[in-house]
């Protein structure tokens, strides 16, 4: 027997980052998290998104990344270990169980890198909706969140490159895309 898919959690993340290579010793480290989640019966979404700030343990919030993102240093000194943040996503998303889908493979790569197996938040099922994205609107390149929103004629709402405003519009995408999917 298969197993029951009744939600999508789709999920966004800020990393610290550089206009070129980081200084030494730093490397790109979660600093954001956003969570939404869509009823797969109903096509829609469950609450508002959530948005949570992680510390960084090896690297700082560089001026760039202020710029790209709106978070400071200060922000990311206020959040939570990405080890106890990975436990909260997992035992209030049932995360381990459900299906779970990034724009890209960026998310999945990151909590690939930065959880060890027993902290990792995620089950197996990922999927990858800028490339499904791509192939079911017969694209022949991939889109950023913003060009597909626009593609649509969605507007994006919140503010782009805050994780939980992200995983929103992303987690929109995806219900075009899965009522596209249904009346096929």
């Amino acid at each position: 027997m298969g197993k029951n898919i009744n939600k999508l959690i789709v999920v966004d993340v800020e990393a610290t980052c550089w206009e070129g290579d980081p200084p030494k010793g730093q490397k790109s480290e979660i600093i954001e998290i956003g969570i939404s989640q869509i009823d797969l019966k109903t096509l829609h979404l469950f609450g508002p998104p959530e948005n949570i700030l992680i510390k960084p343990v090896c690297s700082t919030v560089s001026e760039f990344c202020t710029k790209l993102t709106g978070l400071t240093q200060q922000n990311a000194d206020g959040g939570k270990s990405l080890y106890d943040i990975c436990s909260y996503i997992k035992n209030k998303y049932k995360s381990v169980h459900q299906p779970w889908a990034s724009w890209g493979d960026y998310e999945r790569n990151m909590f690939d890198r930065e959880c060890p197996k027993e902290h990792y938040p995620f089950g197996s099922r990922h999927l990858n909706l800028k490339s499904l994205f791509s192939m079911l609107f017969g694209l022949p390149h991939e889109l950023g969140m913003d060009k597909a929103l626009s593609h649509l004629n969605i507007q994006l709402t919140g503010e782009h490159h805050r994780a939980g405003d992200d995983a929103n519009n992303i987690a929109r995408l995806a219900i075009e895309m899965f009522k596209l999917g249904r009346k096929s």
